[in-house]
């Protein structure tokens, strides 16, 4: 596929007080639009990612980076294996081929806690919220090494409360960040769809991650939250960390994203800013379907007349040939 054009090197405009989406925007205005682009800063590295289910491959990524300390954006149709590319990164599955890396980190092999430990956290399409443990209590399972999850040392309060006191302390700080401190004592089953997508991605910043994986976070979302979550998500750049989300929403991702990468059957087909997604031809036609309202030409336009020409022949021949076999003579002659 050719590449797309380069971007230009004319001024962006940027809101005020908008300075880590500038550095973003400002470290990949450079970077062609092509795919498997080298980034200024990666975070995260992908080369030669396969996974396939019986004789379907799900993904099949030659090589993609992740710039730090911004918004990639990751579209597609469904079943282009955003989300199965999402689970092998943070071990939740593994591929067949290839290797990935975090800071430099090779992260395959590794089991999901694992890889959170190292700073890399997501989020779920369908939450995971423990429905019979209270919001607050959700929020402290997102805590990283707690002194008290040892037995011996859980009987010595004095090693762990602390701890325990500072964590509650940063939970109810996340919480009220969300507006959901009113319902930490309410268990995490009462709470909306959208409430509960506000506490997995409160929860999920309890271990201080350096990158963030969204898996479409504004779906079931009623408009009323849908608002408060795209801020939210583009809090965490204002913090510094790498957010990577699928969304299919165009708006929800050119509003945002700061780079998008779009697959289709498993591979990424195109890289580049937003604005530029929409000028693809391969993104549109992965979407809509090829020449989906493209004018046929006049050579176009006479090949499906003859095609239909050659079907209605063939056809009638067909018929020809059963009237001639099983109809008896005399009833042929009477016809």
């Amino acid at each position: 596929m050719p590449a797309e054009p380069s971007p230009t090197t004319g001024s962006s405009a940027f809101h005020s007080g908008d300075a880590p989406r500038r550095l973003a925007q400002t470290a990949l205005r450079s970077v062609p639009w092509e795919i498997g682009v080298a980034k200024p800063d990666p975070a995260v590295v992908v080369d030669g990612v396969t996974r396939t289910f019986g004789g379907l491959t799900a993904v099949s990524v030659d090589h993609l980076e992740i710039q730090r300390g911004g918004i990639t954006g990751l579209i597609g149709p469904n079943g282009a294996g955003k989300t199965t590319l999402f689970n092998l990164l943070t071990g939740f599955d593994q591929p067949d081929t290839g290797t990935w890396s975090f800071d430099g980190r090779q992260l395959g092999k590794l089991s999901p806690h694992q890889v959170a430990r190292l700073g890399v956290v997501r989020t779920f399409q369908l939450t995971k919220a423990l429905s019979r443990l209270t919001v607050l209590q959700n929020m402290l399972l997102g805590a990283q090494g707690q002194r008290g999850e040892g037995f011996f040392r859980a009987l010595v309060p004095g090693v762990w409360r602390g701890q325990e006191k500072a964590n509650t302390e940063r939970a109810m700080d996340l919480l009220a960040r969300f507006k959901l401190d009113a319902k930490k004592d309410d268990f995490a089953g009462t709470l909306s769809g959208g409430q509960r997508k506000l506490l997995e991605m409160a929860r999920a910043l309890m271990s201080d991650p350096k990158v963030v994986m969204l898996d479409e976070p504004m779906a079931g979302v009623n408009p009323a939250l849908t608002q408060s979550l795209l801020g939210h998500v583009k809090d965490l750049r204002e913090q510094g960390m790498t957010v990577i989300f699928v969304e299919h929403d165009m708006d929800v991702v050119r509003d945002i994203s700061d780079w998008v990468v779009v697959m289709a059957a498993g591979r990424v087909i195109a890289e580049g800013p937003p604005e530029s997604i929409s000028q693809n031809r391969a993104v549109v036609d992965a979407y809509l379907g090829a020449h989906h309202d493209a004018p046929l030409t006049v050579e176009e336009e006479d090949q499906v007349l003859a095609e239909a020409e050659r079907e209605i022949a063939r056809e009638e021949n067909l018929d020809g040939e059963v009237f001639s076999s099983d109809v008896p003579p005399q009833e042929r002659t009477e016809k």
